[in-house]
């Protein structure tokens, strides 16, 4: 069969232009999308009357025939084809004949496969953001598990004060929410219809676009034209707010690979999330936070690769333009599988508790509040500053910590210190005495616990909503 655009050509295209430029191999995951922008345009177009009733409907049922076999597996997509769009037109007029010719009344496929874009990521967008809703509960559970748990806090790697752990997750808690929070705003700038826009200068058909956003769950339409078929912000924001994600997710990732190994021993991941080594029997290796380490980079390739494509190009369509998929197929891919993963193996991560106590006992990460405690007494900050610099080296050099010190051995550097000391310096006093908000102290981690549950409660709406708009 000729190319259904291949009119005014008088030659075959060379076998390899067509699988050079075919993007049915990755394309083909936008069926479902396209299929559901086709019915929504046939339907408006007898609506209309640019197109009969009778052959709107028997487009129609061609092309739920056509999907049905799709899912089914049956449809062999071909190069030839070059995109899922001519693919499904023409195992469409294999179902319906020369009529269904007349879907593509209207319409170019430059606004169909920006519609199908649109389409595709408005779905992907809800359910992300329902996977990082299931992520903050695992991470809030741990937290509400850890409330007396009290592990180093660290600046620059190094044990710097006493918080609790539950303080800790709850930071990640905090950043997955804004990841949340872009999600949603970058769903406004999604859940625009570009179909209508034609190849790049609309249609001389009297089509209504506003009735095939409607049918589609869009908040509205491109008001460009040439907009409409060249915008991929919408990828771009996507890719971007991915990319935050996965850093977010390798961090983390980074923490659980350190606080799992023998130095730390923090906590122990369940044996359902590691592997083991093919020489070395007693490893248990943290495979999975690694891998979500090392694939960070593939995302961020991704939008740089985006961006990269798109920073000369003219408008409004060209064929560069293609490569807006594969990198967003993959990004999509990459993301949900991480964060899949991620939750059930927070849930099911094991606390240490007793080494995470054994840990703040044994530094000077409390030395910060003998300076407080001075400067209480009425010496200043900066003095006080240097005489705890000077009881600290003062252990270092005898191997003792600020607990082990006798009063005596204190006053030897201020006569301002007092039995009360020794109550300042317990970690649980420690990290209490951080009570304000945002704080680690126990009523303030409770309290941000509180706030956490009461904006995923209002996230669960949102997705619940929008969940339903997606299909």
């Amino acid at each position: 069969m000729s190319k259904l655009w291949g009119g005014r050509f008088t030659k075959q295209t060379n076998a390899l232009v067509e699988q050079y430029t075919a993007s049915i191999g990755f394309d083909r995951q936008l069926a479902e999308e396209d299929i559901q922008g086709s019915l929504a345009h046939v339907t408006m177009l007898g609506k209309c009357g640019i197109v009969p009733q009778e052959d709107v409907e028997t487009i129609k049922a061609g092309l739920n025939k056509v999907l049905e076999r799709i899912r089914k597996g049956e449809i062999e997509f071909s190069v030839s084809d070059e995109d899922i769009h001519m693919n499904i037109e023409k195992n469409l007029i294999q179902e319906v004949g020369a009529v269904g010719g007349k879907l593509h009344t209207g319409r170019s496929r430059n606004d169909q496969v920006a519609t199908d874009m649109h389409l595709y990521l408005r779905g992907r967008v809800v359910a992300l953001t329902g996977m990082l809703h299931e992520l903050q509960n695992a991470l809030i559970g741990q937290a509400k598990d850890n409330l007396d748990t009290i592990v180093p806090g660290y600046t620059h790697l190094q044990r710097a004060q006493p918080i609790l752990f539950a303080h800790h997750l709850m930071a990640y808690v905090s950043m997955f929410q804004r990841d949340i929070d872009r999600l949603i705003d970058s769903y406004k700038r999604i859940n625009v219809l570009p179909l209508g826009a034609g190849a790049l200068a609309g249609t001389t058909f009297p089509i209504d676009r506003h009735f095939v956003a409607e049918q589609l769950g869009f908040d509205g339409v491109y008001e460009n034209s040439l907009d409409a078929v060249s915008d991929r912000d919408f990828i771009l924001e996507f890719l971007s707010d991915a990319s935050i994600i996965m850093m977010h997710l390798s961090r983390l990732s980074e923490e659980l690979v350190l606080w799992s190994s023998t130095e730390f021993s923090f906590i122990e991941l369940d044996d359902a999330f590691c592997t083991g080594s093919s020489i070395m029997p007693q490893k248990k290796n943290p495979d999975v936070p690694e891998l979500v380490r090392g694939k960070t980079g593939r995302v961020y390739g991704n939008l740089m690769g985006l961006l990269t494509v798109l920073k000369s190009l003219p408008l409004a369509y060209n064929k560069d333009m293609q490569e807006d998929k594969e990198g967003m197929f993959d990004t999509v891919a990459t993301l949900e599988g991480a964060l899949q993963l991620f939750a059930p193996m927070i849930a099911t991560m094991k606390v240490n508790k007793g080494r995470m106590r054994e840990a703040v006992n044994t530094d000077f990460s409390n030395a910060t509040d003998i300076a407080d405690f001075l400067v209480g007494k009425g010496l200043p900050f900066r003095q006080a500053h240097e005489v705890i610099g000077k009881t600290v080296l003062y252990c270092i050099q005898n191997g003792k910590f600020l607990l082990d010190l006798s009063l005596e051995e204190f006053q030897q550097f201020s006569p301002l210190f007092d039995g009360s000391i020794y109550e300042v310096l317990k970690p649980e006093t420690v990290v209490d005495a951080r009570n304000v908000y945002g704080g680690t102290a126990s009523a303030q981690v409770k309290a941000a616990i509180d706030r956490a549950e009461a904006r995923l409660a209002a996230a669960e709406e949102w997705i619940k909503a929008h969940g339903a708009e997606a299909e």
